[in-house]
């Protein structure tokens, strides 16, 4: 059990920094607490367990609030009294004061149970009330009420039993009841003031006495006072308030306001000297031009985090929502407008940025955005644009120069691709290991960007010469050589260290690479996890990993390391190389019999005209990816980057090349906003657990398809005056349309919607006079 006292010394804990500590407790799985409070208020809500598992608080000296939003799954014993607003908009917790509970007691209460042992104050029991789709809320009081008890009570039920309050002339009170539309209350004993024109006393019949009686012996067995069972159990002593109906209620006479406003007002009106008043009656609620607000379904204005996320900025929630709706093919085709690599960087060596922020993982477990890709490697596209008769020399066959070939020829223009390796793919062939990017998958994706009218030149090497030859044969060329160049500290001995980008490469290449028995590898990023897995591969027992900070690879990848029996350490600040390994800055030795380095790679860049910028290593561009007149570039040559970065970043150098080809004006792609999470409702989505994961391509239900809609209808089922409708629209898609002349402007539209959609706006229609 959690023990916490608010009082130590002289010093009294805040409000706030109690909770935090009941916080931090249920974070850490306590599900037992005991505090010594000392007036702090709110204690015991609202507070859920992860695994839905029952919370106990035992309070003494408890301030306002306590067990206020108070949620299922709750108990809260309070020893002794409790101040104002015990149980405030209790919505399924069992409180229990054993004392007296203060004013406003079990206001707003709207599900769960509220047992005060003593007396309950000024206003209890007001403004109760009942969803019906939850059991009511019950409200038990042992002795008597303060004034203005029940009053505005809309639902629920209520006890009070009246025990030890002879000496008042009503246990319920002065005033009770007022306004009360809602709920029953049953009493012991005498009550005053009732509000006689909101409801009617009656006697208690044969299903009021069975509840009464089948819930007394929890009552008071719970606030311990179990022996006044047979002394409150005479029946004949009690009687229920139930409100009256619409029909028994007294009607005030009816109006005529028109006949008031021309008979007896002043004549033309109070302001008819400036105005001549048409006499309209704008009533509270109202539709079309006077509205307050007014929604707009704005479906797709907002980018999912996914999808805002993702370098490339793939929708992946618009390819879940065509497999929600069954169009398979067109969700597998979609990702290909954004990028030829679905399947290798995607589905295989992506770190999934996009799931890192996906909404779901509020919940559970995020939408398998990466695995999805796998399903769209066996997938074309048809050659759809007229050929524009353009010609564009790519230099350099890895994910930018890929991206950018297979865009281009999609935009009609004739596309060929140098590359000085024999084969295409650049580092997705050359250097990430099959274990991680199948060479299939690779090879099935080549054959669709060649499929796509692409031309692949392999082997090669291009120099200035070359350069040349390319640019004065084509109209337009993007450089994405990518970095090949292994990065190396000038660390002493660093001639003994080995590029991790040439080891890679010899092992991809199915030769051998001679390491020691110890090998070390400097950087543990992707690529430096990639290189350890090499070395064991390559005969090393034992690979130790080192940085100057936290690893930057992949959890998966860094596990898989560690479960081939690697070892990763940090921070590591290097000084020197030896025969017999690393020297560290502390003094510090590292054997190692090889020492490999992955700490960045640099792009080889001496094959360009003199007069382009360079700056620290990388071409120096502008907005428009232009380094010179129609020569282009992207990925690695601008930014060392993910693949994915290189694929976004070649997404938009494409957009340069063709405005620039078409002599269009270059407007870049521009990201959407995210959606605000605010405006997204998780709450109408399961949680699941990682066991019950559907495949990747039918955890369509699962995605929340942030600022996309669903087509769920629950803003047309929920709206109250059937002001939505859904239309469909000529090309097989649809939209929602409110209808001005039923919408009241309410907002239950934009609060129900899981996904974002609608929106309020203020109404600014001009009223015409």
């Amino acid at each position: 059990m959690f023990k916490i006292s608010a009082i130590n010394g002289n010093d009294r804990m805040s409000t706030q920094d109690l909770l935090q500590a009941i916080n931090n407790a249920l974070a850490n799985g306590e599900t037992d607490f005991q505090i010594e409070a000392a007036g702090q208020h709110d204690i015991g809500g609202p507070l859920w367990h992860p695994e839905g598992k029952t919370l106990r608080f035992y309070v003494t000296n408890p301030g306002q609030r306590v067990g206020s939003m108070c949620l299922e799954g709750t108990e809260i014993i309070v020893e002794g009294s409790a101040s104002a607003d015990v149980g405030w908009l209790n919505a399924g917790g069992k409180i229990v004061v054993k004392g007296d509970g203060g004013d406003t007691t079990a206001h707003c209460a709207a599900a769960g149970k509220i047992y005060v042992g003593g007396r309950a104050g000024t206003r209890s029991g007001s403004l109760m009330k009942h969803d019906p789709l939850y059991a009511p809320p019950e409200f038990w009081v042992l002795k008597n009420c303060g004034s203005f008890s029940f009053e505005f009570m809309g639902g629920g039920i209520a006890v009070v039993c009246g025990y030890d309050s002879e000496e008042f002339a009503s246990v319920l009170g002065d005033r009770s009841c007022m306004g009360m539309v809602g709920g029953t209350l049953y009493f012991r004993g005498t009550a005053l003031g009732i509000s006689q024109k909101d409801v009617k006393v009656l006697p208690l019949e044969e299903e009021d006495i069975a509840y009464l009686s089948g819930n007394m012996q929890d009552f008071l067995g719970s606030i311990d006072r179990p022996e006044l069972e047979a002394e409150l159990s005479v029946w004949d002593q009690w009687s229920k308030v139930v409100p009256l109906t619409y029909d028994e209620r007294p009607k005030k006479a009816a109006s005529d306001t028109y006949s008031f406003r021309m008979d007896k007002w002043v004549p033309g009106g109070i302001f008819s000297d400036v105005y001549k008043d048409d006499f309209k009656v704008v009533g509270l609620v109202t539709t079309s031009t006077y509205r307050q607000r007014v929604p707009a379904w704005e479906n797709g204005r907002y980018a999912a985090p996914c999808e805002f996320n993702c370098p490339a900025s793939i929708p992946s929630q618009q390819r879940f929502n065509l497999l929600r709706e069954g169009r398979i093919e067109e969700a597998y085709r979609l990702v290909l407008e954004y990028t030829p690599f679905p399947g290798s960087v995607c589905g295989a060596v992506c770190p999934n940025l996009c799931m890192d922020e996906c909404t779901r993982r509020n919940i559970d477990i995020s939408a398998q955005i990466g695995r999805l890709g796998t399903y769209s490697v066996m997938t074309d596209l048809d050659k759809t644009a007229e050929e524009t008769g353009k010609t564009i020399g790519i230099i350099g066959g890895g994910a930018a120069g890929l991206t950018a070939a297979w865009q281009l020829s999609r935009l009609g223009h004739k596309v060929t691709v140098f590359e000085a390796d024999s084969h295409m793919g650049g580092k997705m062939e050359q250097v990430i290991p099959r274990g991680r990017l199948p060479h299939e998958t690779l090879t099935r994706e080549l054959k669709r960007i060649e499929a796509m009218g692409v031309t692949f030149i392999t082997d090669t090497k291009v120099d200035k010469a070359k350069f040349a030859e390319i640019r004065a044969n084509h109209d337009a060329v993007v450089v994405a050589t990518g970095g090949h160049i292994g990065k190396v500290v000038p660390w002493p001995g660093h001639e003994r260290i080995i590029k991790g980008i040439e080891f890679l490469k010899t092992i991809n290449k199915g030769k051998h690479y001679k390491v020691g028995k110890r090998v070390v590898v400097i950087g543990c990023g992707n690529s430096g996890m990639d290189a350890a897995v090499g070395a064991y591969q390559m005969g090393a027992e034992q690979v130790t990993c080192i940085d100057v900070q936290r690893p930057a690879a992949d959890e998966k990848e860094i596990a898989h390391v560690e479960e081939m029996g690697g070892m990763l350490l940090w921070p590591v600040y290097t000084k020197e190389i030896t025969a017999e390994g690393i020297i560290t800055q502390a003094g510090e030795l590292i054997k190692a019999d090889t020492v490999i380095i992955n700490i960045g790679d640099a792009p080889e860049l001496d094959f360009l005209p003199e007069g382009i910028a360079i700056e620290r290593g990388c071409l120096k561009v502008g907005p428009d990816y232009k380094i010179a007149e129609g020569i282009f570039t992207a990925g690695d040559t601008v930014k060392p980057g993910r693949l994915v970065d290189a694929i976004g970043a070649a997404n938009q150098a494409v957009q340069a090349v063709h405005a620039y080809l078409t002599q269009a004006e270059f407007k870049p792609l521009q990201k959407k906003e995210k959606v605000p999470a605010a405006k997204l409702s998780t709450a109408y989505f399961e949680k699941c657990h990682s066991c019950d994961l559907p495949e990747a391509n039918e955890d369509h239900n699962r995605c929340i398809s942030c600022g996309t809609c669903r087509d769920c209808h629950m803003c047309e089922k929920s709206c109250p005056e059937r002001a939505i409708k859904r239309v469909a629209l000529s090309d097989g898609g649809f939209e929602y349309v409110s209808d001005s002349k039923k919408c009241i402007g309410c907002g239950i539209c934009a609060g129900i919607c899981p996904c974002g959609i609608w929106s309020m706006y203020e109404n600014n229609e001009p009223i015409i006079l």
